[in-house]
């Protein structure tokens, strides 16, 4: 993915953001999330042990430190993922589906069938009821 978007996030709004996640880290809250031992991103089953927590805005890019914005999840997942957001992974599906249909053939094809160059001279008479 590229990275076309600008990452000026204050470094000291990262640090206070980072102590409120060591703080979640500590709490109850966090601790029954990750019993549930399910990682977020994939539904893999892990152990407690195994899932680390994820802002699903990051940081870098914006994100808070609450809980409507930290999940667990898996190490493959957390390192795969980086610093997107879900919008990211949208659009980049929506990305993909419009290049497999641009490389599929389309469903229905009118055929390009040359028009005649025959000249027709027809001729009509001023009143019809004559053509009998």
């Amino acid at each position: 993915m590229e990275d076309w978007f600008d990452m000026r996030v204050d470094p000291a709004q990262i640090a206070k953001e980072r102590a409120k996640a060591r703080e979640l880290r500590r709490t109850n809250w966090w601790r029954a999330q990750i019993q549930k031992g399910v990682c977020h991103y994939c539904g893999g089953k892990f152990p407690p042990s195994e899932l680390t927590m994820d802002h699903i805005v990051p940081l870098s890019r914006g994100g808070h430190s609450t809980k409507g914005n930290i999940v667990p999840c898996c190490k493959a997942c957390n390192n795969n993922k980086k610093y997107t957001m879900p919008v990211d992974e949208i659009l980049a599906e929506l990305d993909r589906e419009d290049r497999e249909r641009e490389g599929a053939a389309p469903e229905f094809e009118v055929p390009d069938i040359p028009s005649p160059e025959v000249d027709v001279d027809i001729d009509i008479p001023d009143d019809p009821a004559q053509d009998v």
